[in-house]
């Protein structure tokens, strides 16, 4: 087969599953739609090794058989795709779907244990019999017509990333569950900036589209020594990020399934992983987020402060600055624009954190960036080496930007573009003022605000109207005042002529 573009495979993957999708919702199909694609390409992965050994050892069954035991995962006989697309005509083709992948599960228990939450078989969630083989069929016909080895991983990556995309937007209020606006994922890993060498931490990573996006900024230097690491409470995203991972090619990256505050599952012994880069868009205001059960802490990452048990915004904050390396961490987080200015609790810890020297910035993003909520957002970037002994501890301003107004207007969601990005990462890296955009505030005034970040108290947009000729405005009143009476007269006259 020839080559096959990012353009091609977007297009063939969203037809089979929008053709095939029926009455199941966007938000469940997804993880059906998404799971068949890593066992195609598992199965096309698997075929392209056998073939590529069968040319090398000839007709040395053994030796090839030996060395596909030691490839990145294990295909056993009579699991593949193609194994099951036999079968196609079978009235429990959903059951031995489900039998092929629950035997791919046990036969790398290490790497994929569990990865395949869905059942292929299930009346109550894709109907009855003839509805569940005919949706599951024609998934199976479309997905047949590519050769996913024959595929570039940073292609087959994308289309992923562009299908999570895809279900994102119909899944309306769910989508916040598994899937980050892109732009905002691109903007945040650049203002995060990793390093060659960099250990990368998402602690509400979703499925893993910001992790990526952090990983491509230090590819971009062109280097690849970078771990990522994340961790996910919702089993089914936990899932899809560890497939996001594979199909990028990144089978390292450790994803851990699991709730990030009240069991933060990246330990180094007794104590918490301590990352190079920390980015996250946590949920937003997040209700009953266990602040009763952490009031001890054993890791004592609320020591500023606990926040109120209605909103964890400060606490997903706090976690990732204490899992930001000390005097050398860096931390970008979306927050709502409430964590600005709320006050009691999370004004304590707000103001502790600025009193500390580590907030570097303030970013004020656009309304109705998110399919879930039409609010605007803002990005903290807290940076750990402006503590005392750290390389930056003299740097005491604070930068805030209003990027509130410069967004690409859409029908349901706004966006923002590449240079919407590129000049709000430009005035952070320079740290620049600009007239109406950004100002470094001094720790005096922040203080003389009562440490409140509300970005319009720091950043004046105010636009001056033109002056009103208040005479001349009076004037121009009574005339038309004037030419109305004139013509309502004329118009009373030829009513009156038509007899009305």
């Amino acid at each position: 087969m020839a080559k096959i573009t990012q353009d091609d495979l977007n297009k063939l993957l969203w037809s089979a599953a929008d053709s095939a999708r029926g009455a199941v919702d966007a938000s469940v199909f997804k993880d059906y739609v998404l799971a068949l694609l890593f066992y195609k390409y598992m199965s096309d992965m698997h075929n392209a090794e056998r073939k590529k050994l069968m040319e090398r050892y000839g007709n040395d069954a053994e030796r090839v058989e030996m060395r596909l035991k030691n490839a990145r995962f294990v295909m056993p006989n009579g699991a593949s795709f193609y194994d099951v697309y036999a079968n196609l005509a079978a009235d429990n083709i959903g059951e031995l779907l489900n039998v092929a992948l629950r035997t791919i599960e046990d036969a790398n228990e290490e790497k994929l244990r569990d990865i395949f939450t869905v059942d292929f078989n299930s009346q109550s969630i894709l109907g009855p019999t003839t509805q569940r083989n005919k949706m599951i069929r024609d998934l199976l016909n479309d997905f047949n017509k590519v050769d996913l080895s024959d595929v570039d991983d940073d292609i087959l990556g994308n289309a992923y990333m562009y299908m999570i995309e895809r279900f994102g937007t119909q899944a309306g209020k769910k989508a916040g569950e598994f899937f980050s606006p892109r732009q905002l994922c691109k903007l945040v890993a650049q203002l995060a900036a990793p390093q060659d060498g960099d250990r990368i931490c998402d602690p509400a990573c979703g499925s893993g589209g910001l992790l990526l996006m952090a990983g491509a900024q230090v590819e971009k230097t062109g280097s690849k020594n970078y771990a990522l690491y994340g961790q996910e409470k919702t089993g089914a995203t936990y899932n899809l990020a560890r497939m996001n991972m594979f199909l990028h090619g990144l089978d390292s990256a450790r994803i851990e399934w699991g709730d990030t505050l009240n069991n933060p599952l990246l330990r180094d012994g007794d104590g918490l992983m301590k990352f190079d880069v920390v980015v996250a868009n946590p949920p937003f205001s997040l209700d009953k987020w266990g602040d009763k059960s952490l009031e001890n802490d054993k890791y004592n990452r609320f020591w500023r402060g606990m926040p109120p048990a209605s909103k964890g915004d400060y606490a997903f904050i706090s976690h990732m600055i204490e899992t930001a390396k000390v005097k050398e961490g860096r931390v970008a987080v979306i927050v709502p624009h409430g964590v600005l200015f709320r006050g009691a609790a999370e004004g304590r810890i707000r103001r502790a954190l600025i009193e500390e020297n580590i907030l570097d910035a303030v970013i004020g993003l656009p309304a109705g960036l998110f399919q879930t909520t039409g609010i605007p957002v803002a990005i903290l970037v807290f940076d750990r080496t402006r503590e005392a002994g750290g390389k930056n501890e003299n740097r005491k301003d604070v930068l805030f930007i209003d990027a509130s107004r410069e967004f690409v207007p859409g029908k349901n969601q706004n966006n923002i573009s590449d240079d919407h990005i590129a000049k709000i990462v430009k005035t952070y890296r320079d740290r620049a003022e600009i007239e109406k955009y950004s100002h470094l505030a001094t720790p005096q005034e922040i203080a003389d605000n009562d440490f409140n970040l509300n970005i319009p108290r720091y950043v004046d947009t105010f636009e001056e109207e033109e002056p009103v000729d208040i005479p001349a405005t009076r004037k121009r009143i009574a005339e038309l005042e004037s030419e109305l009476a004139k013509t309502t007269a004329q118009m009373d006259k030829y009513l009156e002529e038509l007899g009305l």
